[in-house]
């Protein structure tokens, strides 16, 4: 199977400004994710997923301070679609460690990302991905990491620099056709629903909480970008790898340690999965696209190997029994469409 084919789902088609496939590549990994890889390691993951079909990458100024976007802009065709972000600029910093694992990455470019929402701010640093990139135009540009859990006290001061500056820069971009689509590359769905009050946004790249494990979006926010004719490109699908490490000791949740809570409902999950044959990680991976507003989802991938794991996960075929069973276990949200009736949902 190719990743151009479709996933075994059944799903309606999400309207808006996209067309994004319903798979791609989330690209932090290689901008040095927590393990530093070689510019040669890097080129064959992402050449390996292009052999597969994959034509949608997202990255991100942050992801290696540069170095994920450099990393893609050496190798990649014109005809794929990418997907970068707004709200940091990379200021020089000669005297980083270069072996050193700064903000999670390890060995990354000479910089130190600074927040900055502000007009100028955002258009400076479109202009720089364009460069490392080498594009003269991006298909989806996302304003990164807003929100309370991410700035804290900060919170409202760096809204208010987005929405009153860098989100009037993101329009501008869309409208001279210099980006296809704006929105917000977040963690945390509150934000994004606060940003339909504030803006016109055509998507959200929501990481890790809309999953197998989470799906409090469907209470409030994901009706709301129904309503809006708003896309979501899930991100984060397993969790920071516990949906894929399932019950062992050191299981990431949430880019830190599992919790006891989270263990033990990631056990029972397990157990369905199980039951049914599927390994869990591929029920992960299948589960968000059967929601009508997801558009894509993007796994982290770091090696050729974790790209045609990916594609043996989306391929596997999930028996209809397995969702029932979860719903039936409390595991699933009782409005949640699952790939069997997504068309119904």
């Amino acid at each position: 199977m190719s990743l151009a084919d479709p996933l075994p789902v059944s799903r309606q088609p999400a309207t808006g400004r996209l067309g994004l496939p319903p798979l791609g590549f989330g690209a932090g990994g290689i901008g040095n994710l927590y393990a530093a890889m070689s510019d040669e390691a890097a080129h064959d993951t992402v050449q390996a997923a292009l052999a597969a079909g994959v034509d949608y990458f997202d990255t991100a100024p942050h992801y290696g301070f540069g170095l994920s976007e450099s990393r893609l802009g050496a190798v990649l065709p014109s005809k794929a679609k990418v997907s970068t972000k707004v709200g940091r600029l990379l200021r020089p910093a000669p005297e980083a460690d270069p072996t050193a694992e700064r903000h999670g990455f390890v060995g990354a470019a000479p910089f130190e990302p600074v927040f900055d929402y502000s007009y100028d701010g955002v258009m400076r640093s479109f202009e720089a991905s364009l460069r490392r990139l080498k594009r003269d135009r991006i298909d989806v540009l996302l304003a990164h990491d807003l929100g309370a859990v991410t700035h804290g006290d900060r919170d409202l001061a760096r809204r208010r620099q987005f929405f009153d500056g860098g989100y009037k820069a993101m329009r501008a971009l869309r409208d001279s056709g210099a980006v296809d689509a704006i929105g917000l590359g977040v963690n945390e769905w509150e934000i994004c629903d606060a940003a339909l009050d504030e803006g016109d946004f055509d998507v959200f790249l929501l990481a890790g909480r809309y999953t197998l494990l989470e799906q409090t979006a469907l209470d409030r926010f994901l009706p709301r970008c129904a309503a809006r004719d708003v896309s979501i490109i899930v991100g984060g699908p397993f969790n920071s790898g516990v949906l894929v490490e399932g019950i062992k000791a050191g299981a990431h949740y949430n880019y830190g340690p599992a919790s006891d809570e989270i263990l033990d409902r990631v056990r029972r999950l397990e157990a369905v999965c199980r039951a049914h044959g599927t390994p869990l990680a591929a029920a992960a991976l299948q589960f968000p696209s059967a929601h009508p507003r997801v558009v894509s989802v993007i796994p982290g991938l770091s090696s050729p190997a974790q790209v045609r794991q990916a594609l043996d996960w989306a391929s596997h075929a999930i028996p209809d029994a397995l969702w029932d069973d979860l719903r039936a276990e409390g595991l699933l949200h009782p409005g949640a469409p699952t790939p069997r009736g997504a068309a119904k949902a």
